[in-house]
Formats: structure tokens, C-alpha cells, sequence
């Protein structure tokens, strides 16, 4: 069994989860954890992102609660959405060290960079999402853009990888090796799936699991993600945050 310490994939009510970052930061310590990331979704996500506005602000409150709630490391996240073909995330450069850890996913509410990313990154994978067109080339176009962005930015963790697009397992993991970043084992959306955690395994792929949790309750909710990397025979030395957390 795995002895999770710490849930780097969280969100409160600055984006769309249900509680605040004092509310998952005491979920946190109920459930023993010794450190949590707040990960709101990132500046372009339509409805849901975090503002800019938004940032010091939430800096200032984990500040306070880090000095209130000693026994356990509260870092400021967020989860960055991959936008553009050419692996660009929607944060500022001029925010981008305004974070203790970065994460980055793909989510179908984000803002595309252009009108040809709109086409080609969002579109194609609308249309390949129920009919059989240029299923593989979406695939290795996906996958291209994700290697991009983790070799243009300093991502950590990607977020349920396969869950929102397709992607090509096997080469992201093995750039994700090379750059040190993880692949996350999400709790809530149930990816990687097993199938897919082995084939990143033999690529060296490290891993995190993750709750995804949008309500506090749900804070260090890892069952369905241990499930999933018990399946896969996953190595507890393999995932980041079993044992002490050793991804920041």
C-alpha cells in the first residue's frame, strides 16, 4: 500500500471548486497530509480561471495560513491550460515565478492562442472525438504540443494526460523523464489508467497521484488512484508524493 503525504492538485472558489484555501488546507491536515498545492485553473480557462488580479492576493492568504497551520507546507499552484499548438500555457511570462509549482493540462474551455490553434488543436479534436478523421495524426499533433510546453515551461506535474485528448503515452513519457516532470494518476477522472501507467513506466516516468478535489471533502481522496497504480504494479519509489514529497 502507498503511503500518500501530499495532494499537489486542488482548487477553491477561485476558480470553480467549492471551498476556500483554509477549508482544503484543514481537510488537508485531517486527513495527515504534510503539504497541499492550491491549483486553480489557469487565466484563460472561460468561466473558470483563476485573475490575475487574484494571485497576490491568494499568496497573502496562504502566507497567513502557513503561519497559522505550521505542520504542513502550503504551496501556491495553478493549473495552466495548454492553448496553442507550438506548446504555449495561458500564464503571463510576467506571472510565471509567481508560483511554487505549476501544473498544466488540457481542458475544452480554455481560450485558444489564435484562430489556427482554435482549428487545430481544439477543433480537430472536437471532430476526432466522434468521427474516425485523422484519429493518429491528432494524436501525435497532441502529443508534439505537450512535449513543447514542458520543455518551454517549468511544469511539474501534467494533469490527467489522456483524459481530455488523446496522446501519444509512450513519447510524452519518455520526454516527461527528460524533463523531470510527472505524470499525474488523477482520483477523480480515473486516468492514467493502468494500461497507461505501465506503458509510461517502462518510458522512467515518474508519477504523482492527485485528488483533482473541487470540494473540500474530497482533499486527499487518493482510493481511486492508488486502485489504479496497485493495478499497474506501480513502485511506491516512482510516484513523488508517496513517503515525503520530494516533487518541490
Amino acid at each position: 500500500m502507498y503511503h500518500i503525504t501530499a495532494d499537489y492538485h486542488t482548487h477553491t472558489r477561485y476558480s470553480h471548486g467549492k471551498g476556500t484555501i483554509e477549508d482544503n488546507v484543514l481537510a488537508a491536515r485531517k486527513k495527515g497530509l504534510k503539504r497541499i498545492a492550491i491549483t486553480d485553473h489557469g487565466f484563460g480557462h472561460i468561466g473558470f480561471g483563476i485573475r490575475p488580479k487574484d494571485v497576490d492576493m491568494m499568496r497573502e492568504e496562504i502566507q497567513r495560513l502557513s503561519l497559522k497551520y505550521s505542520d504542513i507546507d502550503i504551496l501556491l499552484g495553478i493549473e495552466a491550460n495548454l492553448i496553442g499548438m507550438d506548446g504555449t500555457i495561458d500564464i503571463p511570462e510576467d506571472h510565471m515565478d509567481k508560483f511554487d509549482i505549476i501544473l498544466m493540462g488540457f481542458h475544452k474551455g480554455a481560450i485558444p492562442k489564435s484562430f489556427k490553434d482554435t482549428l487545430d488543436l481544439f477543433g480537430r479534436n472536437a471532430v476526432s472525438s466522434f468521427l474516425p478523421v485523422d484519429k493518429d495524426k491528432t494524436r501525435k499533433q497532441n502529443t508534439k504540443a505537450m512535449i513543447k510546453a514542458i520543455y518551454r515551461y517549468p511544469i511539474r506535474i501534467i494533469t490527467h494526460p489522456g483524459a481530455k485528448i488523446d496522446i501519444d503515452t509512450r513519447l510524452l513519457a519518455k520526454h516527461a523523464a527528460k524533463r523531470n516532470v510527472a505524470l499525474e494518476i488523477n482520483a477523480s477522472h480515473g486516468f492514467m489508467t493502468a494500461e497507461y501507467v505501465r506503458i509510461a513506466m517502462r518510458e522512467g516516468a515518474s508519477f504523482v497521484i492527485s485528488s483533482d478535489a473541487h470540494h473540500p471533502s474530497k482533499v486527499g481522496d487518493f482510493e481511486t488512484g492508488i486502485q489504479i497504480a496497485m493495478e499497474a504494479g506501480l513502485s511506491p519509489d516512482r510516484i513523488v508524493n508517496a513517503g515525503i514529497a520530494k516533487l518541490t
